[in-house]
């Protein structure tokens, strides 16, 4: 229960931070996509469960601020945290590549669906165009915040580890 509060609350703080902060050093308007880094993160660090709780918190904040079609953000997120956390038997805390390249490709699966769903269906069919002009920057822009954020959300994930392994000793263990 501690976890999922916590989580909750970085969500709320990371979305936060990606819609005021970010917008403001947004590079030719383009801003990392610090949700995708927080879903992606907590999927790979604590397993399907925990990345679709987070992926869904996610996405519903931004359906709920910026989306057209309420469902949709929280829905691709979802799956993003779930499949992220197939991969949670691979993981290895100080590892800096994994989550990179996790990051990388989820963004840019979020890019493709994006494009697919939201302008290639209205018409919009300048695919390479939208490649080069925003898929490739917000990739390059989320891949250098994750190797800052990444370690935030170890730390934070370290503690939470802590804090239940603390609760499961026998009380006549502790001191």
């Amino acid at each position: 229960m501690r976890r999922k509060l916590i989580l909750a609350v970085l969500v709320l703080l990371t979305f936060l931070l990606q819609s005021t902060v970010f917008k403001a050093l947004s590079i030719a308007s383009i801003t990392p996509n610090l949700l995708l880094i927080l879903t992606v993160s907590f999927g790979f660090m604590c397993g399907k469960r925990i990345g679709m709780f987070t992926g869904f918190l996610s996405g519903l904040m931004i359906d709920m601020f910026y989306g057209n079609l309420f469902g949709f953000h929280a829905l691709l997120y979802m799956w993003i945290g779930y499949l992220n956390g197939f991969l949670y038997k691979v993981y290895y805390d100080e590892d800096i590549k994994v989550p990179t390249m996790l990051v990388t490709a989820s963004d840019a699966v979020y890019g493709i669906v994006i494009y697919g769903l939201q302008f290639m269906l209205r018409g919009r069919l300048n695919f390479l165009g939208y490649l080069k002009q925003i898929i490739i920057p917000e990739i390059v822009y989320t891949v250098v915040m994750t190797l800052l954020f990444y370690r935030l959300y170890l730390w934070i994930n370290r503690q939470l580890l802590e804090h239940e392994m603390e609760g499961q000793r026998s009380p006549w263990l502790r001191r």
